[in-house]
Formats: structure tokens, sequence, C-alpha cells
């Protein structure tokens, strides 16, 4: 059934150039060439070693075309999923300014069906182009995952995703005017259906490097907010592009789009693997800075107008009750907590467990040498278990003459 579903939303999803912009010939050398359909001009040209025509085998029985194209300069190479109603023979101009500007070396591919590759286009056809054209990347050209970056434009960005959620040592992906799922192109929906593909929303969450995303404010196909979205889940999201007033086939245009695009290859390639993982560590520490104690399961009393305190202190996620009847409670930032899941920022000192006091809910100290202290006057003055935690009104035990007084003083 949801191979009937997957097969019926590809007509209505894919929509490869008709007739093809280009077709391969095999030169007399054996090597092929691509003949634009339109100015019937060859590439690469006659002794032009830069850019290679191959033809790729998949795993699902179909063969599809590839372009090559080298830069002597180049540290790292783009693997290229192009968007929908385009084939590389649109496509081969935009490639040369991409290698030359961004200084890279550029893999880029027809899907199934597209071009001059064979079969039908689907949504997991796709995924066995991308595999394809990067495993001869692997074998044909030495790229390892380390060196590769996966750029996705609108449709390209499935595969793309759908690759880069396998690869965790990829250097980055790029992600161009990208969907959040096929379905939610049409229409808004929160829930996964059986017809649906290209389930982005979910592999974003399984890529384990540095993620740029680049949007046209103005896209009327694949609206705004799916490239943010898909910014926001990102494990490891890169300084976002949001192109103001850009389209959704437009983007290369604008000169923000080129400048962008060239500082994250450059940061991706003064990108290590010891500065990758600090940065991952400086980024995991800074959110949990950022929620504070709240992050942490915190004993609280029970009271029904208060079902839980709130953080409202800076350095140490003091906890204060709004609570009328519980006034003053979790006033102070050095506070008991509960046995085993206390935050490492207070100081527990392991004898409070819960408020026994029926009239004041105060906290009664049961196993502290000074315990006494805490139950002489306990409805007296709320919190006096103070005195244990070293903090605010403490209680001091003195001994007069075998006669045991309470004393007051500030700690």
């Amino acid at each position: 059934m949801g191979c009937m579903f997957s097969h019926l939303a590809a007509k209505f999803a894919f929509f490869p150039p008709s007739p093809p912009t280009y077709h391969l010939t095999k030169n007399p050398d054996g090597k092929l060439s691509a003949v634009s359909a339109s100015s019937s001009s060859t590439f690469p040209a006659a002794g032009d070693s830069s850019i290679d025509v191959r033809v790729v085998k998949t795993r699902r029985g179909n063969k599809v075309a590839a372009f090559y194209l080298r830069n002597p300069n180049a540290r790292l190479t783009l693997l290229y999923s192009h968007g929908n109603a385009a084939d590389l023979g649109q496509l081969v101009d935009l490639f040369v300014q991409l290698k030359v500007n961004l200084r890279v070396n550029l893999m880029g591919y027809d899907y199934s069906g597209y071009g001059a590759s064979t079969g039908k286009p689907s949504e997991y056809d796709t995924y066995a182009d991308i595999e394809a054209v990067y495993e001869c990347l692997q074998t044909e050209y030495g790229v390892g995952q380390e060196d590769l970056i996966l750029y996705g434009q609108s449709v390209g960005s499935g595969p793309t995703l759908h690759l880069a959620s396998k690869l965790p040592r990829l250097r980055g992906v790029v992600l161009h005017s990208g969907i959040l799922s096929g379905l939610r192109v049409l229409c808004h929906v929160k829930f996964k259906f059986c017809c649906d593909i290209y389930s982005n929303v979910n592999k974003i969450k399984k890529v384990k490097c540095p993620v740029l995303v680049i949007h046209g404010t103005e896209d009327d196909v694949v609206n705004w907010l799916h490239g943010n979205r898909l910014w926001k889940m990102a494990k490891e999201p890169y300084e976002p592009l949001w192109i103001k007033g850009g389209g959704h086939c437009n983007l290369e245009i604008y000169p923000d789009y080129i400048r962008h695009l060239y500082r994250f290859i450059q940061d991706m390639e003064n990108t290590t693997t010891k500065s990758r993982l600090k940065k991952i560590w400086q980024e995991i520490r800074r959110r949990d800075e950022s929620k504070g104690c709240c992050s942490f399961k915190l004993c609280r009393p029970k009271c029904p107008s208060c079902p839980k305190p709130s953080c409202d202190c800076g350095e140490c996620g003091c906890c204060k009750c709004e609570c009328p009847s519980l006034k003053g409670c979790f006033s102070c930032c050095k506070k008991p907590s509960c046995v085993g899941c206390c935050c490492p920022k207070f100081k527990c000192c392991n004898c409070f467990w819960k408020p026994t006091c029926p009239k004041c809910s105060c906290w009664k100290c049961l196993k502290c040498s000074e315990s006494e202290c805490c139950r002489s006057s306990c409805c007296a003055g709320c919190f006096s278990w103070l005195c244990c935690c070293g903090g605010g009104k403490r209680k001091e035990l003195k001994t007069r003459g075998g006669e045991t007084t309470v004393a007051k003083s500030e700690g």
C-alpha cells in the first residue's frame, strides 16, 4: 500500500524536462560527451580535461548521468542535487561558476528519468541515485565524507538529507529552498501520512554536521517557513541566509548568495575535527546554561495553586513560589533538594526529603545533627531548616548549665 502511494505521489512531485535538454554521445577515445539539444554545442570541449561525463549504475538498476567538474585549487567537493523541472543541460553553466567562485570540485547528477538518465523518477530511486554517485566519488576520485559537502535544492533536499543522515563525518550540508516534506509543500500538516514523500522534517535531526539554509522570503513554491524550521531543527545550524525578495528559482542572481556560500565553504575548509568538537561542547554548555535549574527535576511543595516553582535567579536558578499560601517558600538560593535528583549547583546535605509541618509546610531536617534547631520552633518562623544550609536565618544551640536554649543569629 505504501509503495502504491509513493508511486502516486511521484506523478505529482517530479516534472523532468521533456524533451531532455541534452543527450550523451561516445567519443572515438571512448569517453562520453554531452551535446546540448538547443545549440548542438558539446561539452566538454575537445581537449578539456576539467569536466568528466559519466554514467553510474544504481542498486535499483537505473543508469544516471553525472558531470564531474575539477578545480585544481579545490580542497573540498560539492555534491549537487538539483531541483525539480531541471536537468544537467540547464545547470552546466551554473556548475562552472560555482566551481570557480567557490573553489571546489563539483559533482552534479540527474535523477532517474531526468535528462540522459534511465528509469522513472521516484523518491526511493533518488535515494539510490545519490548513493551511487557518492560511491563513484569515493572509488573514482578518492573523495571521503570528511571532504564532501552535500548541496540540495528544493526537491534535491530530499536525497541530500537522506545521504547526510547516513554519513556521521560529513563536512557540511547546504539546503537551498529546502522542503520539510512533499505533502507539507501543498498544505500545512503536522502529521506524517502514508502518501507523503521526503520526510526531511525527521531526517534533519540525524545530520551531525553544520547545515547552511538558504531561502527566499518571497518563495511562492516552497514557503520560507520550510527553510526556517529546517534551520531551527538542525543539530549544528550555520548562520542562515534569508534573501529578501528572493523567489524559488532566482536566488543565484543575488550577490549575497555567492558571498554567503563562499564564506560557508571557507569555514568548512578551516574546520578540523578538534575545533568541531570544541564548538559542539560549547553549544551544549550554552544550551544547558540557558535552561538553568529548570532542566532538572526539583522536588516542590504540594500546592494546588502553585504546581511548580518558577526559575527566577540568573546565577543558580533559584525557584520562587508564587503561591500566597506559601509566600517566601523557595526564596533562598541555598535550598535543600531531593536525594538522588538534585541539581549539581545546590549544596545538598542529603538531610531533607519533604515538608512535614501541616501548618506552614516548612522543611524539617530529618537526618542533620542539628535537627533540634529546626524542630524547636518550626511553625514560629517558616524555613528554619536554613540553619543546616548555611544561609538566611539560622538557629544555634547554646548550652547554659545543662539547660538548652535556642538563639537566632544571621548566617
